[in-house]
């Protein structure tokens, strides 16, 4: 059996800095001037793209992460997003075969385009280059023996040396190339083009994607883009979602309210992970830690997730009355999952990026500082050290770090170990109804995790200790 049509497609890249992210950005705001309904999807972990396609081009962005989650998990969230809409269009991680730790293809954006059967588009940054791009591109459409690669985007070439790169490399391979992408001075995006202050920038991003798919709609194949796409086959039925009896055990027809931060500081949240808490019957209430003075009325667990807390230090300090609600609340026994932003701010003190230290909720009896360098990164396993109300004792699950702000007190309720290499530490801090860290962990792909939160809370506001 089968599923129905999804028409897709994948942007990818020889390596981090040709050019994916704008030509997807572009991309997609072309294919919604055109009547399509694009949905957006981003390899790997990142939160900031997902946010940047949500937020700047008003179209939703999910992850694709073949770490996190097994083949058949990977195909259902997708699956469930992509009918949404009309054609998908997915964004490459790093290099196309670059994956764990660098030396293998698992968690690539290969892989994920194997998983999800896609046609890939490769982006290669032409400047100075000529005949050596079908070099390049026979490299990798020869790496491995289904490569998936179906087409070609031609970036920083004028027109006449797209014109003749296209006649050599269509002649000397089966890739078509669907354009180029001239050097676009009006158009020009950051590599970290959301930087760390969004909403002051939301407008002068749409500029520039606005003239960039003005120069797209001249350059690229639209057409060729579109029928690549639909050459995607029908994706093979995935069996029985293993959320189901986690879903099930955990709602009930009583009503429940958890607390989650949403504003400048604290945006790192996988979607498809709150879906999931909205699946068991949570009604997720947003709330401003730098703006509002008291916590959502009614609320019997909170959602603390990543961000940038030290770069709003003073204006989370001088907000007391929400550190104190956030610190009586956890101090009284509400559910508190807080992690890697969320985690800073629970300390007694946060340097921030000024270098001056400011009080926080002060759950947390230590000192957040920061580091000089980037502390831990990448994929890690975690594996519970002792038993809690979250994790049991030997239970193992995945999730990523990624900060330059470190902690005196990281915890030690877990050993985190990269998948490649023999790199061991210490984290988490899961004491009563609190679970805390650095680590980002992606909910869909342990789906106890999240029943154990909302069963917490759930029992927290049986017992009404949210009007105390």
């Amino acid at each position: 059996m089968a599923i129905k049509q999804l028409p897709r497609i994948m942007l990818a890249a020889p390596a981090s800095g040709s050019g994916k992210t704008a030509v997807t950005c572009g991309l997609l705001r072309l294919l919604w001037r055109k009547g399509e309904r694009p949905r957006a999807f981003k390899c790997g972990p990142d939160y900031i793209d997902p946010i940047f396609h949500t937020h700047v081009l008003d179209t939703p962005c999910r992850n694709i992460d073949t770490f996190f989650a097994q083949e058949s998990l990977a195909r259902r969230l997708f699956e469930k997003s992509a009918s949404q809409g009309t054609i998908s269009v997915i964004e490459g991680v790093m290099g196309y075969y670059d994956g764990l730790g660098g030396t293998s293809l698992s968690a690539s954006s290969w892989e994920a385009a194997s998983v999800l059967e896609t046609p890939v588009i490769l982006v290669i940054n032409a400047r100075g280059m000529s005949r050596s791009v079908a070099a390049l591109l026979r490299g990798f459409l020869s790496y491995q023996e289904n490569s998936r690669i179906r087409g070609l985007i031609l970036n920083q070439v004028s027109e006449m040396t797209a014109s003749m790169m296209k006649a050599i490399i269509e002649k000397e391979t089966d890739v078509k190339v669907v354009g180029y992408v001239p050097v676009c001075r009006d158009a020009c995006m950051e590599s970290r083009h959301l930087g760390l202050r969004l909403p002051e920038r939301a407008e002068e991003l749409r500029r520039q994607i606005d003239a960039l798919a003005d120069v797209l709609e001249k350059t690229l194949d639209l057409e060729a883009i579109l029928d690549l796409a639909r050459q995607a086959g029908p994706l093979p039925e995935t069996e029985g979602k293993q959320t189901d009896s986690e879903i099930a055990a955990s709602k009930t027809k009583s009503r429940l309210r958890i607390g989650i931060a949403r504003d400048e500081a604290f945006c790192f949240y996988y979607e498809d992970g709150l879906d999931l808490y909205r699946q068991m019957g949570a009604e997720l209430v947003p709330f401003s830690p730098l703006r509002d003075r008291e916590l959502p009325e009614g609320i019997s667990g909170l959602l603390l997730g990543g961000g940038y807390p030290e770069t709003a230090a003073a204006a989370l300090a001088d907000n007391a009355s929400m550190r104190h609600a956030v610190r009586r609340a956890v101090e009284l026994g509400m559910p508190c999952r807080a992690e890697c932003g969320g985690f800073l701010y629970l300390h007694r003190d946060l340097q921030g990026e000024d270098g001056n230290d400011y009080p926080m909720a002060g759950v947390i009896p230590a000192r957040a500082y920061r580091s000089g360098k980037q502390s831990r990164f990448g994929y890690i396993t975690l594996e519970a050290t002792e038993d809690g109300k979250y994790l049991h004792r030997g239970e193992i699950i995945r999730g990523h770090e990624f900060h330059h702000w470190d902690s005196e007190q990281c915890g030690a309720s877990c050993t985190a170990r990269k998948p490649v290499g023999q790199r061991v530490w210490p984290c988490m801090i899961q004491k009563g109804n609190l679970l805390a860290g650095f680590p980002h962990i992606y909910d869909p792909a342990a789906p106890f995790l999240a029943h154990r939160f909302v069963k917490l809370c759930r029992g927290y506001g049986k017992k009404g200790e949210h009007s105390a």
